[in-house]
């Protein structure tokens, strides 16, 4: 379930080919990188990156979540905060994503999930796995002490989870739900899960 998320983009007048004209931002969730569409209240205007509660409560900020989007139902200016976003995102709670690399496991007998991340191969798993054998990893700054050569282990994540969003030829899914996993906003972090396993059927993201 999200709670949060950051702007990516705010139409004071909507989408031009809207047939009703309203203020609308677009959104990504703090929890799983969930892109949503929302209506915000009377008076509320945003800012890129401006975090947002998108929770089961009241929100404050929201008027309605008017949907779920996908990749392409990004503008132009989500396209180009998505990045910047995720790694705020992935910055502001670094336990979490710290977890994933002293946690991360197979996903076949050829297959570690580190090595779904962008640029990193086999070598960089080998060592990355000797390494927290030693001690888990504490920071990003430590594995990059710990580390070399190796890839910046956040930009690594921010790749993947926009290429996660994308969507574009996926089998596993690390941080992100599969595109037809539209059952509220719940999601196994790390799981790898194929997305032909996935079942759940849509539900509405709007407040009842």
């Amino acid at each position: 379930m999200e709670e949060k998320a950051l702007v990516l983009d705010y139409m004071a007048r909507g989408r031009s080919s809207d047939i009703k004209t309203e203020p609308m931002a677009q959104l990504i969730g703090k929890a799983a990188f969930t892109l949503l569409e929302v209506v915000p209240r009377p008076g509320v205007e945003f800012k890129s990156l401006d975090e947002v509660y998108v929770g089961k409560d009241e929100r404050p900020q929201i008027d309605h979540i008017k949907k779920r989007l996908d990749y392409k139902g990004l503008t132009n200016n989500s396209l180009n905060e998505l990045e910047g976003a995720i790694q705020k995102i992935v910055l502001s709670d670094e336990a979490k994503y710290i977890a994933f690399y002293n946690t991360s496991r197979s996903i076949s007998l050829k297959m570690h999930q580190i090595e779904l991340l962008p640029g990193m191969g086999k070598k960089h798993m080998l060592q990355l796995l000797g390494e927290r054998e030693k001690m888990p990893f504490t920071s990003f700054e430590e594995m990059k002490k710990r580390l070399h050569p190796f890839p910046d282990p956040v930009a690594a994540i921010v790749k993947r989870v926009a290429e996660e969003l994308e969507g574009k030829d996926q089998k596993f899914y690390l941080f992100t739900r599969p595109p037809s996993q539209e059952k509220e906003f719940r999601h196994g972090m790390y799981g790898g899960h194929d997305r032909r396993d996935n079942r759940d059927r849509p539900a509405s993201y709007n407040r009842q």
